[in-house]
């Protein structure tokens, strides 16, 4: 965990966040024991900005990794993924555990089966 944290809160000095300055890291460990980074992209059309997390699990995926053990995450305060985050981290990783952490260095635990209860995903559809 600690070297995913420390990986997820050098990826915030990467971040280009000109319109909300609030910069947020990502690192994303695979069953492999690979990490994939990502860092916030703002747009000024704020709907095709790009959070750090999807950054991540976008890279891993297109790198031919879709089996993941953890997320942790960096941002000034310790925030917790936005609601489109959630629904791709869920389909994407399942449930691991999600690691946020703040500026000062405190780490707050939970799970993405926490932070998306009665997810939508593949058995949600009709078939």
């Amino acid at each position: 965990m600690k070297e995913l944290v420390k990986t997820a809160q050098h990826m915030r000095k990467k971040a280009k966040a000109p319109y909300s300055n609030y910069t947020v890291g990502a690192a994303l460990l695979t069953i492999d024991d690979e990490i994939f980074t990502g860092c916030n992209v703002e747009s000024a059309s704020y709907s095709l900005t790009c959070c750090a997390e999807r950054v991540a699990i976008f890279k891993a995926i297109s790198e031919g990794y879709h089996s993941f053990k953890a997320i942790a995450i960096a941002t000034e305060n310790g925030g917790s993924p936005c609601g489109a985050c959630r629904q791709v981290l869920w389909e994407q990783c399942g449930d691991i555990p999600v690691f946020t952490v703040d500026q000062n260095n405190q780490v707050k635990t939970t799970s993405t089966k926490v932070l998306l209860p009665n997810a939508f995903d593949d058995q949600s559809l009709m078939k």
